[in-house]
């Protein structure tokens, strides 16, 4: 069955032509408000980026995921594999929180604060006006044979994306390995930081390769998150949307009073200036990451014409049909209740979160020995994670019963940020036992200071269970 015509746009995307080959999009430089309001956004997340890796706190990196050493740091606080419930926890928040802020106001993430629309938009795309010129320039250059003059302006343009590409792949490298070890990547030859270098070139190359080459393709083919938007946006979701009740029927302004025609003057400049090449007209698409540069054009054009801004705006659909505002659904109230549990019970998890682990199991294949003096001694193993950035003197003292332990080899000191293991005896008279497996409770110190209690079992002789 044949599809209707107003519907006829979705059979295809714009950056792809009929033969089914890559439609390079050269976007009119955008202006405008909204425009000023990105690139101060923009600037701010800019020198969030660039700076994280330097910023300290007590010391320690304000951020740190490094997955292959499984060293993980966030807000100068160290966290282990033994902390994984909490990364499972904070995922699944994030992924709630994702789903609640794109029910509520679709894809403001994508047009404001996405690492890939930033640098893209606010970063490359403005190397690229200043060298070649705005889109018709562009299309120009790209057409017109080689020359001296081309090849110096194309040598040059990706000589500073390359440039800026390291510059961001080495930021993200420190992210994951920290500042320090990048220095010495970049300082020492590569020879003796072999991984480090290569994983430095493979990261500068893909980003390259993604802002010099792919662009709007990570977002409309790539970007899971843009694929997934039309599952979560529905009809009172807030969007970049066009007033179509007001704007149709579109055409040129005309001079005969008795011609009904909406507000649009069908300029096609917010199809001009949008970086995937869409045309907002046609309703919310895949491809539109609300990067309002169509607002921005549109009301410039309004402004011309003498007529109300807003002709494209941030609304839903619902909000254009029926002439409401934004109001809360029942999705969004069920979505919200479930992220506020979430954060509720990852915050109380966080606070009580211990700085040191302490593991203690018996020692396997070991029975209890008995002693001359009719002492039970049970052999154990212990196994300290230390989640500071200090070091810490760990002692055990038996609670209950009353009886005696011992540590082999003495006091135990662990490093920050590390784990150490060792073994202890604990020993009771014969005649306390009552069970096969009697519950022992032992207290941990860090120092003088309690820091946890942990219990066991002690294996005794079965004759003196009563």
């Amino acid at each position: 069955m044949e599809q209707p015509k107003e519907n006829s746009f979705r059979d295809k995307i714009a950056t792809v032509d009929k033969k089914g080959k890559r439609a390079w999009i050269y976007p009119k430089k955008p202006a405008g408000a909204f425009y000023k309001a990105r690139t101060i956004v923009s600037i701010f997340l800019l020198l969030i980026f660039f700076s994280g890796p330097f910023i300290k706190i007590n010391g320690h990196p304000i951020l740190m995921l490094n997955f292959l050493e499984r060293t993980f740091v966030i807000f100068g606080t160290k966290f282990w594999p033994q902390d994984f419930y909490l990364f499972v926890l904070l995922t699944i928040s994030l992924i709630i929180f994702i789903v609640l802020f794109t029910v509520a106001f679709g894809r403001l993430w994508c047009g404001w604060a996405c690492p890939q629309t930033i640098f893209m938009e606010m970063v490359f795309r403005k190397i690229e006006y200043l060298i070649e010129g705005d889109a018709t320039r562009q299309r120009q250059l790209h057409a017109a044979p080689m020359s001296a003059e081309k090849l110096f302006k194309k040598t040059l343009k990706h000589g500073i994306f390359y440039g800026i590409s390291f510059l961001i792949g080495n930021t993200f490298l420190a992210y994951i390995i920290g500042i320090e070890r990048l220095g010495k990547i970049v300082s020492e030859p590569p020879s003796q930081h072999l991984g480090g270098f290569v994983a430095m070139l493979i990261f500068s190359f893909v980003f390259y390769g993604v802002f010099a080459f792919m662009r709007e393709q990570v977002c409309t083919l790539v970007c899971p998150y843009g694929r997934l938007q039309g599952v979560m946006l529905d009809r009172n979701s807030i969007v970049v949307a066009y007033d179509f009740r007001r704007g149709e029927p579109r055409g040129k302004i005309s001079k005969n009073k008795n011609e009904e025609r909406g507000d649009c003057v069908d300029c096609r400049l917010c199809v001009s200036v949008c970086p995937t090449g869409i045309d907002i007209r046609n309703g919310t698409q895949l491809e539109c990451v609300n990067c309002t540069a169509c607002m921005d054009a549109c009301n410039g054009v309004m402004t011309k014409v003498k007529r109300p801004k807003g002709l494209i705006r941030y609304a839903s659909y619902n909000n254009i049909l029926h002439g409401t505002h934004f109001r809360l659904t029942p999705r969004i109230i069920g979505y919200a209740s479930v992220l506020t549990l979430l954060v509720i019970v990852f915050i109380t998890l966080l606070l009580n979160r211990a700085p040191v682990q302490v593991s203690i199991l018996r020692t396997p294949g070991v029975l209890y020995q008995e002693t001359e003096n009719g002492v039970i001694e049970n052999l154990y193993n212990l196994k300290v994670v230390n989640k500071t950035f200090e070091k810490k003197a760990i002692s055990l003292q038996l609670k209950s019963p009353s009886g005696e332990l011992q540590m082999i080899g003495g006091k135990m000191v662990v490093p920050k940020g590390d784990v150490a293991q060792t073994s202890f005896f604990v020993r009771i008279p014969k005649d306390q036992i009552r069970l096969h497996n009697t519950p022992v409770v032992i207290d941990i110190f860090s120092g003088k200071e309690l820091v946890g209690e942990t219990k066991s079992l002690f294996l005794g002789p079965v004759e003196n269970k009563k």
